[in-house]
């Protein structure tokens, strides 16, 4: 995907002065660099000393060390997948390699290269995500739990074998500062990780290749911060990476100077990355869980390091983590809102590790679990780690004394019911910053689950570069449980991470006081002069759902109201009555889905032209799903009601 000249002046009028400016310093820096790259000051005698405290491996339960070390050994023989496209080849790994397309990405001065441009570099996200070394976290961290040299000598090997093939400024690896910062934490971890292996002072503080791999990747970091309208969760990689690496590298004279302005930095945009309440201001819940896990990682190497830190960042990631023990469902998932990429601060286990009850794990050790907190039951490495390298924090802070329902500040209400009903209500912003880049057009969209069972599904995000009319899609209004009109999104879309008008939403009602029935009720102003009005009843006696569309405005419009089923719902549509079922633990459940009779229904599945039908799981896999769409017009006169009843 190239961008033309129209997105390049859309983008530009959603920048303000300071950030055009900012932009202005950083493209005559890059020209600089070009000819002008230094080798980075001499070192010697460097120690490394942020070491995991005694006791901190053996406090790792049996089972999540278990699954780590099958995690590495898939890892050994070459084996792993990223975005749905199985690898062979991570024995030793073509860092330049596109697998899905079998394109590599071109060398020359990184700033030069089209990395936007699927056919000229491949798949940057495939790119990009095994030079993270997340997976490197991993083979450390099975080295330090068992003490097998193999797991450590491949992390070696693979080390220099990337800092070989990408030397400062080359490549597609130094283009984006979201990489160059969670791959320092990856270094950092690394290192702590390999301390009790003999080659570990010569793979790193004793290695000049590592040390001014080191140096320039904080360099670059403090001459390219993400900026203004682009100040979302990128920054916070970047001073996380950054503060880590200043912390435990600190080996050069910028050190000091890296490490406090990248405090500032975390600081600064955790508190404007983060609603009051707790909630990510991208409205993207995967965005949160990447941020809370930077946020952590980083306050433990200031720990570690005992450089002191501002409250509100502690203050912030409590928050952060009191929010997400209060919106996740029976079956400890958040929802699934706004984009999604799978992007983790720092990974440390094997598959069957659950993300959000580790985080919610790791809130508990550091913070204190309060009563209303979901229990969680699974187990992990990471939380051990960072718990014995973080100081407790939590005594004498206010926290909600009773389970949150509903976040003014975000516009997130989640109304709960008997037999493990979940529904989340979105009445919030439409995005973060002018140019909301992770935000959908899903402005009082529904997401409602049963036992951790999607039934009402956000469809997800799929893809981001190389496939414009699958991303468009994910983003949409017809991609979301809400009401669309005159076939047009409630937000306009300038660009793959560029909304040009934003939807207003507001919340009227958001009340669970009655022990049966909740209340719900939002509109926005997406399609002015027309107004979009929502109610949701959940009445818990009945386990029944209702729900309200009305359109108020000056003419009659057409409609399109859409209903995404999850991926293990079967339904049959009779006219406009579904008869919905699936399973939960070897149990038939079944509920039905009364339609608004206003409206034609048709069913719609794993449909391409246009895209229709489709659930993504994770980034880069998308499976069909029904989805129901009701067609007719919208005139003001009447709403559309639409009611969902459990059985059993």
């Amino acid at each position: 995907m190239t961008m033309s000249a129209g997105w390049y002046l859309r983008r530009l009028s959603r920048m303000g002065p300071g950030e055009v400016g900012g932009r202005a310093g950083d493209a005559l820096r890059r020209r600089r660099w070009r000819s002008a790259q230094p080798h980075g000051p001499a070192v010697s005698g460097a120690r490394f000393t942020a070491v995991l405290p005694a006791g901190a491996l053996a406090a790792v339960p049996a089972d999540a060390a278990e699954r780590l070390v099958a995690a590495a050994d898939r890892l050994m023989a070459g084996h792993a997948e990223y975005f749905g496209v199985a690898r062979t080849d991570l024995a030793d790994p073509d860092w330049s390699l596109d697998p899905k397309t079998g394109r590599r990405a071109p060398d020359g001065y990184a700033f030069d290269l089209p990395y936007r441009d699927e056919d000229a570099v491949g798949d940057i996200k495939q790119i990009w995500e095994p030079s993270r070394h997340q997976h490197l976290t991993v083979l450390a961290a099975a080295y330090a739990l068992t003490g097998d040299e193999r797991y450590a000598e491949r992390v070696a090997g693979q080390l220099r074998s990337w800092w070989e093939a990408n030397p400062p400024l080359r490549g597609v690896h130094w283009i984006s500062g979201i990489e160059l910062g969670i791959r320092l934490l990856s270094w950092v971890w690394v290192r702590r990780l390999l301390d009790g292996w003999p080659g570990a002072a010569a793979l790193f503080e004793s290695n000049p290749v590592a040390v001014r791999q080191i140096w320039h990747h904080q360099r670059w970091l403090a001459a390219f911060p993400s900026r203004g309208s682009s100040a979302n969760n990128h920054v916070i990689a970047e001073a996380a990476g950054q503060f880590a690496a200043a912390c435990a590298f600190d080996w050069f004279p910028a050190s000091a100077r890296w490490r406090s302005g990248a405090l500032r930095s975390l600081e600064r945009h955790l508190r404007g990355n983060t609603f009051p309440s707790g909630l990510n201001r991208e409205l993207a819940t995967e965005y949160h869980g990447l941020v809370l896990e930077l946020g952590l990682a980083a306050l433990a190497e200031a720990d570690a390091a005992a450089v002191p830190v501002p409250r509100t960042v502690r203050l912030v990631l409590l928050r952060m983590s009191d929010a997400l023990a209060a919106v996740v469902d029976d079956r400890l998932r958040p929802p699934r809102q706004g984009d999604a990429d799978d992007g983790h601060g720092l990974v440390l286990d094997g598959a069957g590790t659950d993300r959000w009850a580790s985080l919610l794990a790791t809130g508990a050790a550091v913070f204190g679990r309060l009563p209303w907190w979901p229990e969680v039951t699974g187990t992990d490495v990471r939380t051990p780690l960072l718990a014995a390298l973080l100081r407790p924090y939590g005594r004498g802070v206010s926290r909600p004394k009773e389970r949150p329902v509903h976040f003014p500040d975000a516009g997130m209400t989640v109304l709960r019911g008997p037999a493990g009903i979940w529904a989340r209500c979105d009445g919030g912003p439409h995005g973060f910053l002018s140019i909301a880049a992770h935000g959908h057009a899903d402005a009082l969209s529904l997401e409602v689950r049963q036992d951790g069972v999607d039934l009402l599904a956000d469809p997800g995000t799929y893809c981001y570069h190389g496939q414009p009319e699958w991303r468009r899609y994910f983003r949409s209004t017809l991609g979301h449980n809400t009401l669309e009109l005159d076939g047009a999104d409630q937000s306009v879309s300038g660009g793959p991470f560029l909304w040009t008008r934003h939807a207003r939403s507001r919340v009227l009602v958001a009340d669970t006081s009655d022990p049966k029935v909740s209340r719900w009720c939002a509109e926005h102003d997406g399609y002015r002069p027309a107004v979009h009005r929502r109610r949701v009843e959940l009445h818990s006696a009945e386990r029944e759902l209702r729900v309200l569309d009305e359109v108020r405005g000056p003419r009659r419009a057409a409609a399109r109201l859409a209903f995404h089923l999850g991926p293990a719902v079967t339904a049959e549509l009779t006219g406009n009555r579904v008869e919905l079922s699936w399973t939960r633990d070897g149990e038939l459940c079944s509920a039905v889905l009364e339609l608004p009779g206003q409206l034609t229904w048709r069913a719609h599945r794993g449909e391409d032209e246009p895209p229709l039908g489709w659930y993504s799981e994770g980034f880069g896999r998308r499976e069909p799903a029904t989805t129901l769409v009701g067609t007719g017009f919208a005139d003001g006169a009447q709403g559309f009601t639409t009611v969902l009843r459990f059985r059993g």
